[in-house]
């Protein structure tokens, strides 16, 4: 049998940390600010986890008006910083069109009866 009690109380215990529903908030903003942008779906789920972390980070007795501040101190990103996916991304479209040229070398070699 599920104890709701005990599973309220963890749940209550869980949003305190994360600094309140002001701080669940920002987090969900965060997420969804990290899911939109560019990149890889395994890098979107490693910045995701990344900031999760760093908010929900420090210590448990503080109260959550303490708790607010700190993920305010994070360092934030440089916006003329290349976003996570996009070296890669760059890299795998150099590749692609690489390997289009090949197979069109390929392709108008066999019909050369030369």
């Amino acid at each position: 049998m599920v104890d709701f009690k005990k599973l309220s109380a963890q749940a209550k215990d869980l949003v305190e940390k994360r600094g309140g529903t002001e701080g669940l908030k920002k987090d969900a903003a965060e997420l969804t600010e990290i899911a939109k942008g560019k990149g890889s779906i395994s890098d979107k789920a490693k910045a995701a986890a990344a900031a999760l972390k760093e908010t929900g980070t420090g210590d448990p007795a503080k109260p959550a008006a303490s708790a607010a501040p700190a993920a305010d101190a994070a360092p934030k990103p440089d916006p003329a910083a290349p976003a996570p996916g996009d070296n890669q991304s760059a890299e795998r479209a150099e590749r692609k069109a690489e390997r289009r040229k090949e197979r069109a070398e390929r392709k108008a070699g066999k019909g050369d009866p030369a």
